[in-house]
């Protein structure tokens, strides 16, 4: 059994307004030194997918999509209701665990803040005709590394999907502007949230880090 004294969840929250519903996220330490503010969609209920699916809707809708893309696990309820505030029916999700459908799926390595080690990204080949020449918005949770939403776009690329937006609840630090590069201009956020480190005369309070901007 764990020991509860060596989770990395903290005391400390980091409160955001995420367009007008605040939030509390627990501050997680990913080391000793370095911490983030952890928001686990699926764990916020129904009221906060449908708010956030209808304000990122409202962003996406003027790129007129014709389906949306998402990343499992946490960017499936993201797809799902961003697809519904759009009025559309289908979406695609990218799959983080091999299946034995995925056998010979489109496949992209990435890696995240949030996990260990190199996962890969694997879009099943059946879902091609879904994209392929259609104009698609990728849509996950938080974008922090930018791997992952990196990731995601360039599957919807291979297969012959057009990207006309990309949608998050999050934008976390800078790091992701870099891995996104040019495609950073299709982005759409409902908040931002810095990442964190240690201060106090003790060494026990997160502070926001500072932040580049590139």
């Amino acid at each position: 059994m764990t020991d509860p004294s060596e989770s990395p969840v903290t005391d400390q929250i980091w409160t955001v307004d995420v367009a007008g519903l605040k939030v509390d996220l627990p501050i997680v330490a990913i080391k000793p030194d370095f911490g983030i503010s952890l928001m686990m969609v699926i764990d916020l209920g129904i009221r906060f997918g449908a708010h956030v699916g209808s304000e990122l809707g409202r962003k996406l809708a003027p790129s007129k999509p014709d389906i949306v893309v998402g990343a499992a696990t946490l960017g499936i309820p993201v797809a799902i209701e961003v697809t519904r505030a759009l009025g559309l029916d289908d979406y695609v999700i990218v799959q983080k665990s091999p299946k034995i459908h995925l056998g010979n799926a489109l496949s992209q390595s990435i890696s995240s803040i949030t996990s260990k080690g190199e996962q890969r990204l694997l879009l099943d080949r059946r879902s091609i005709p879904l994209l392929a020449g259609r104009r698609v918005v990728v849509v996950d949770d938080v974008v922090a590394s930018g791997s992952s939403l990196r990731g995601s776009i360039d599957l919807v690329r291979r297969a012959g999907g057009i990207v006309v937006g990309v949608g998050v609840i999050l934008t976390e630090a800078r790091d992701w502007m870099q891995a996104l590069g040019d495609d950073t201009r299709l982005l759409q956020s409902l908040a931002h949230i810095p990442q964190f480190t240690k201060t106090g005369d003790q060494g026990d309070q997160w502070v926001p880090l500072p932040e580049t901007f590139l």
